[in-house]
């Protein structure tokens, strides 16, 4: 993961944060999660890739959004899955 911010995270100009802390996916099938994402091109909250299902992965490769945000309390970063770019904000 690189530490600098490619376009699509410049292009992130309000981040968006969780509605509910829930991943809405696992809800459905009753499963756990370790940590929580937020797209930031719709703004779902889903799975991390720690978790069992890997809902964010999921989403962000079925929908072409291409970045995400921790939904996890103090946390305060993005990253985006085609670069592979990781930055704070």
């Amino acid at each position: 993961m690189t530490a600098q911010a490619c376009a699509h995270i410049t292009a992130v100009t309000t981040v968006k944060h969780p509605k509910r802390r829930e991943c809405d996916e696992c809800v459905k099938i009753g499963a756990s999660w370790v940590h929580l994402r937020t797209c930031q091109s719709c703004g779902v909250t889903r799975c991390c890739d720690s978790s069992p299902n890997r809902h964010a992965t999921k989403h962000a490769k079925a929908s072409t959004h291409p970045v995400i945000a921790s939904a996890e309390p103090g946390e305060r970063w993005l990253y985006c899955y085609p670069d592979d770019a990781f930055s704070e904000y």
